[in-house]
């Protein structure tokens, strides 16, 4: 069956600068996959404000850029985040989710190898960092560099890319 969602690897870490920090004394970590990223649909159940500047939003405006669709078509392939050097993680005595002040520094990186074809947005946290508060248009932001390499004759010798999952897709009917 086609048109099925294709479980598969989309990406390796291949060198991550904060993988020697491991798990801190309240449970902290980082690279955030549990914790959404900030929306304005969150934000306005929070706080019943109408804030359109952040993460979500800024990645649905650059996708609907690149591709010159609308929003409304656009925002359904806005979905899995990884909360890039985000310090995140559940309290060891009542393990309660929380997000803390990021300790990386100038220098600290993260590098990926693509297994498949990836369209990538990146949003440099438009309320600052996650401590500090929801979504704030005068918290301190971070300069965000990111850098794509290809092999110069555009192969890899000895890789492939991943399969998808062999399920048929059944669901049992």
């Amino acid at each position: 069956m086609s048109g099925f969602p294709a479980m598969r690897p989309i990406a390796t870490i291949t060198h991550d600068t904060l993988d020697p920090y491991g798990f801190d004394a309240f449970g902290g970590s980082f690279h955030d996959v549990i914790g959404t990223r900030c929306d304005p649909y969150t934000n306005h159940f929070l706080t019943r404000d109408n804030y359109d500047h952040c993460c979500h939003s800024n990645l649905i405006r650059a996708l609907s850029a690149h591709l010159g669709a609308s929003l409304t078509t656009i925002e359904h392939h806005v979905h899995d985040v990884l909360n890039v050097f985000m310090c995140s993680g559940f309290t060891p005595d009542t393990r309660q989710y929380f997000i803390k002040k990021s300790p990386v520094r100038r220098g600290d990186y993260i590098e990926f190898f693509a297994e498949i074809d990836l369209l990538d947005a990146l949003s440099a946290r438009p309320g600052g960092d996650c401590a500090s508060g929801h979504s704030s248009d005068e918290a301190m932001c971070a300069l965000l560099t990111i850098e794509v390499y290809r092999p110069a004759d555009g192969t890899m010798p000895g890789w492939t890319s991943p399969n998808p999952s062999g399920y048929a897709g059944g669901h049992g009917l």
